[in-house]
């Protein structure tokens, strides 16, 4: 199945977003016969298949509720926030957007809160994980409405060809001790893109948060990163590149996939990459879903899509609408096309006979989307530099982090 990247990679215009001072919304009274604006994006990659699968929602919803119309106009992933934010200063944006977790911090004071429509029965059936994805300040701010997860992949032909068939890593310990036996037979035990661009939610984070940090203080106002246990991801990493255990080129530039050692079939396992992206250079019989490694916790990146209502508009019948769409009957259609996964816990297998779908649901549960904090697109702006000359040996793990962090918190102080 495939796995879209565009949710966890694309970047934000959070800085004008945070600083709107207006909101739109097209809707008024329901009993009036109000509309709905709602403003989505290509989940749903055929666009035929996307029209379609609206329109019928559409349809459904509006014959249970004739005096609320909806309107879905879908727009493309491309400059998104700037698009948004633009139309909300203008007081013409939408009733509903889809939005992902870290968007939810900069539209913070525009959105009607999802206790004020979403049922306490809806709320108490969603995952732990997708539920803590969408509240900020201990206010769940949105409706999920699909999740994903990167869990671990291993290259079963790599472990072949190494004569270490079925040792698949679980522990940070365990690849470690791995390495080098991997390396003698010629491959690498992992990769790591340290590129600038690539998000920290997907490559550096994870291993924060194996280690049992996180990236911001408990209350958001500073940078948490520089502790021991970023120290400690960062100096096993680093150990990694030092020791040709992961290819060093990788920590400077991006590559298309198809010049890279992972789709050379000379990388072990990786937690940057779907199966999806994988499979044409892998193969399907090769891919090996593992969970998230573990060092102190055991974490995986994942997202959370969902709709959030903004304030201006008439909130219960935009409340009524995202409630419809969330329902697992109807959000299915959403999440099967492109290999998400309900955010409800009871949900109904999507993927009984898949058996890689199988095992990568089984990450849910352990995912984090990354800090929902106004700041932290910023943040990631300094912390990534500065990871990058630790690990060309510019600096040691530990002065890179307390410079990043000295950075990082003049952003959030001005952010806040």
């Amino acid at each position: 199945m495939k796995l879209s990247r565009t949710l966890a990679c694309t970047s934000l215009a959070l800085v004008t977003a945070a600083g709107l001072t207006a909101c739109g919304g097209s809707g008024s009274s329901a009993s009036g016969g109000g509309t709905v604006d709602t403003w989505v994006y290509p989940v749903i990659a055929d666009e035929k298949a996307n029209k379609a699968y609206w329109d019928g929602l559409v349809a459904a919803f509006e014959k249970e509720n004739p005096d609320i119309e909806v309107k879905v106009s879908t727009y493309p992933w491309a400059n998104r926030d700037t698009a948004l934010a633009t139309a909300l200063a203008a007081n013409k944006g939408p009733d509903v957007a889809y939005l992902i977790p870290d968007q939810l911090a900069a539209y913070q004071r525009h959105l009607v809160p999802a206790g004020d429509y979403l049922s306490q029965a809806d709320r108490d059936a969603l995952r732990p994980a997708a539920l803590k994805a969408v509240t900020v300040d201990d206010t769940p701010l949105a409706t999920p409405v699909l999740m994903s997860a990167y869990p671990l992949l291993c290259n079963k032909k790599v472990f072949e060809d190494a004569g270490l068939t079925d040792r698949y890593p679980t522990t940070w310990e365990e690849l470690s001790a791995l390495a080098p036996r991997l390396k003698e037979k010629g491959f690498y035990a992992t990769s790591y893109s340290g590129d600038t661009t690539a998000t920290l939610n997907m490559t550096f984070y994870p291993l924060l948060w194996q280690a049992g940090g996180e990236v911001f203080s408990e209350d958001g106002s500073k940078a948490a990163f520089n502790s021991e246990a970023g120290v400690k991801a960062l100096t096993w990493l680093k150990t990694f590149i030092d020791k040709g255990w992961a290819p060093k080129d990788l920590v400077t530039t991006t590559p298309k996939t198809e010049q890279t050692d992972l789709a050379k079939n000379k990388v072990a396992c990786t937690w940057q990459n779907s199966a999806s992206e994988v499979e044409p250079f892998w193969g399907e019989d090769n891919i090996v879903v593992r969970p998230a490694l573990k060092a102190d916790a055991q974490v995986a990146y994942g997202t959370v899509g969902t709709l959030a209502v903004f304030e201006g508009g008439d909130s219960d019948a935009a409340g009524t609408w995202v409630s419809f769409v969330a329902q697992e009957k109807n959000s299915a259609g959403l999440q099967k096309p492109m290999g998400y996964f309900p955010p409800r816990a009871a949900a109904a297998d999507l993927y009984p006979d898949d058996a890689r779908q199988q095992e990568t649901a089984k990450v849910l549960d352990t995912t984090e989307v990354g800090p929902l904090n106004k700041a932290a697109r910023d943040v990631m702006g300094v912390l990534a530099p500065e990871l990058q000359g630790a690990l060309l040996g510019q600096k040691s793990p530990k002065d890179a982090l307390d410079a990043a962090a000295e950075a990082a918190d003049q952003l959030i102080a001005r952010k806040r």
